[in-house]
């Protein structure tokens, strides 16, 4: 039977996992690793720099032996973010491509879509990036999420800004199931402290609305503005409600790239203020943020923080990978994974069964000039 005939049998799960050697993937001593991601649009420069930083942990890896002697290769199809689209990726890099695990995939409603199909495959999914909370308890057991969830970063940014005595908070936010899950989970949040949310807007995948959400926010006269949007959409937003005689403190989400919303809008970016998810790239004291730096002036690439969650989330991978040992099944493979508890470059990650995200870790960075961060 082959791996396609596997899949169509519905034979799987994690009970009757084969073993991969008898598919042929280590025999042909290649490991192939599949992601489904939006590849193009304002949205796709920050998911290629998340794929430079899993392409430099897997070419390390490779360049001293591979995993367990089978070399690895990352197989990236285009989704747009449209969930239809996004099962054919899946079930071509399942049946075509004959991949052994899902890395770095993107979405929320995108990996809900598939959440079925990575169930009946027994094929795991790891490291994903843009999904929701609500996203992944649908994909649980078959998904497994390294960064924070959106609901951690929300509740760290209303806590800071409560603190500093801020309370009329506006969002924008991505006009997607996504969007509209961070919309509520800001609306609880603030109203289990006794604060309404000022006002909201959502804004298009495309950015076309952009300004009018901008304007939107400016009418409510807020004091600070939370965004879930990638930058370019953040940038607009920013440039409407100053443009507007508006200029309240812009907190971003983890999925704004700050030095993309510095090198849109030049020094009127700074104190733009990121809640990131994973840790700091330019730490003097870690070690693995030191040699992805090293990796990253090897390459003639400039570190940021989307390149240094796809080194961590491909480095971690693969120590997993490794572990799970040459006799490789899915089954041991989700085993590995669950078993997991490491300390990541200062993030503490830990899976287990009730829970499919790793770690809790969030801070607080400022945008500084030339699209620097300091903490």
């Amino acid at each position: 039977m082959n791996r396609r005939e596997w899949i169509q049998a519905g034979v799987g799960g994690l009970t009757a996992a084969s073993s991969l050697a008898a598919i042929g993937q280590p025999a042909r001593g290649e490991l192939v690793l599949g992601q489904s991601a939006v590849l193009s649009g304002p949205l796709g420069k920050q998911i290629g720099a998340l794929n430079q930083g899993m392409g430099l942990a897997m070419a390390q890896a490779n360049e001293t032996g591979g995993v367990n002697g089978a070399s690895l290769r990352l197989v990236s199809l285009d989704d747009e973010l449209k969930p239809e689209r996004a099962v054919a990726n899946y079930k071509a890099l399942l049946g075509e491509h004959q991949v052994t695990a899902f890395l770095g995939c993107v979405g929320s409603a995108t990996t809900a879509a598939a959440a079925t199909l990575l169930r009946e495959s027994g094929v795991p999914s790891f490291g994903g990036y843009g999904v929701s909370d609500g996203a992944r308890q649908k994909a649980k057991g078959a998904a497994y999420f390294v960064r924070a969830g959106y609901s951690r970063e929300a509740d760290v940014l209303i806590q800071h800004l409560l603190t500093l005595g801020i309370d009329r908070i506006a969002l924008a936010h991505l006009a997607n199931p996504g969007g509209d899950e961070v919309r509520q989970f800001v609306v609880d949040t603030l109203a289990a402290r006794g604060v309404k949310l000022r006002g909201a807007a959502a804004v298009s995948n495309d950015g076309q609305n952009a300004a009018e959400a901008g304007r939107t926010l400016a009418e409510q006269d807020p004091q600070a503005v939370i965004l879930f949007l990638g930058a370019p959409l953040a940038a607009g937003v920013m440039e409407a409600m100053w443009q507007a005689g508006k200029r309240p403190t812009f907190y971003g989400m983890s999925i704004v790239a700050g030095d993309g919303v510095s090198a849109l809008l030049g020094s009127k970016a700074r104190g733009l203020i990121v809640a990131q998810a994973v840790p700091y790239p330019w730490s003097e004291v870690e070690l693995t943020a030191a040699e992805y730096r090293r990796l990253c002036e090897k390459k003639q690439i400039a570190p940021n923080y989307f390149g240094f969650e796809g080194y961590l989330n491909a480095s971690l991978f693969i120590s997993i990978l490794r572990r799970a040992g040459t006799d490789l099944t899915r089954s041991r493979l989700h085993a590995a994974i669950r078993s997991t508890r490491t300390r990541l470059s200062g993030m503490n990650v830990e899976f287990s069964d009730d829970s499919p995200t790793g770690s809790k870790f969030v801070e607080l960075v400022q945008v500084a000039e030339g699209g620097r961060f300091i903490r």
